[in-house]
């Protein structure tokens, strides 16, 4: 009889052991919990981190992340409204804002995964659709210095990547609450063109390159004729220069030459008018040279003293 009671008695003890263990759960920092009984939600959800109780055996812990996750959808290439193929990369980061509201409409977060697919990819096609290549090439803070585009194009760029993709977090937003799901961003994690619209873009890039090295020959040869003509006055003020100053030094040679002539021509002008004649008789008269002079003439003179 008493080893019936002892047996009966460990087994209550263990049992109550059993019953204590499922009782008692840890909720992990980081993540929050849903009591279930029979399937069906009890209470408010669990967030606060620590030692918690429910019923044993009756109600049963689901948990699920309160950190914030991370969403990568599927590369796509998207037409624009100007009828241009893009090709977008799109991330999101989103946590579970209600974890009651998401453990009865979603249950789990594979299946959140594939909801966000339709809602995000859904948003972004809508707005790519709305908005032109530009828009969603261009980032939103773009300088008009930094622009090799054109003036038409600088004039269409209303929003850039930036604001849609805050566009698109903003419409997505409206919708995922009822599944619990709180959307902390969107992001374009790659924007790129498609092949056929890249040799396009390639095409455009070189000859804006060619275009402005046009004109920054242009220019040059500009300013190399400005500093050309500048150089030729400059040269020309330089020989005008020269030449009035070889003027003035010859001008002043030939009056000192002048005065000097003039000097020895006083001191004796007999002696100087035969000098200067023997130096006409040495020019004028050669070997084979015949005179046929008046007997009267200047020139004469001194050959006549001379004979």
């Amino acid at each position: 009889m008493n080893k019936i009671v002892r047996t009966t008695l460990i087994l209550i003890a263990i049992a109550l052991i059993f019953a204590v263990a499922n009782g008692v759960y840890i909720l992990q920092e980081g993540r929050q919990a849903i009591i279930t009984q029979f399937g069906r939600p009890v209470g408010q959800p669990v967030t606060e981190a620590g030692l918690h109780f429910k019923l044993p055996f009756v109600q049963e812990v689901t948990y699920f992340e309160k950190k914030i996750l991370i969403w990568d959808g599927d590369p796509n290439q998207i037409p624009t409204n100007d009828k241009t193929f893009v090709y977008l990369d799109v991330t999101a980061r989103w946590r579970i804002a209600d974890s009651l509201v998401f453990l009865q409409a979603v249950n789990n977060e594979a299946r959140a995964q594939t909801i966000l697919d339709d809602i995000i990819d859904g948003t972004v096609r809508d707005l790519v659709n709305k908005n032109d290549l530009v828009e969603i090439i261009r980032s939103s803070d773009f300088s008009p210095e930094t622009m090799t585009n054109s003036a038409v194009e600088l004039e269409k760029l209303q929003y850039g990547r930036d604001v849609i993709s805050s566009m698109i977090h903003e419409a997505a937003s409206k919708i995922t609450p009822k599944y619990g799901i709180e959307l902390v961003d969107v992001m374009f994690k790659r924007v790129n063109y498609i092949e056929s619209v890249r040799l396009k873009v390639y095409d455009r890039m070189i000859s804006e390159r060619k275009r402005i090295a046009a004109e920054k020959r242009s220019l040059g040869e500009g300013q190399k004729a400005e500093i050309m003509g500048k150089v030729k006055r400059e040269f020309q003020v330089v020989i005008s220069s020269a030449r009035r100053e070889a003027e003035e030094i010859k001008g002043r040679a030939d009056a000192e030459a002048a005065s000097i002539y003039a000097q020895a021509y006083n001191q004796d002008k007999e002696f100087f008018s035969f000098y200067k004649s023997l130096e006409s008789y040495k020019k004028a008269i050669g070997a084979n040279t015949r005179l046929i002079i008046p007997m009267d003439s200047e020139f004469y003179k001194y050959l006549d003293e001379v004979r």
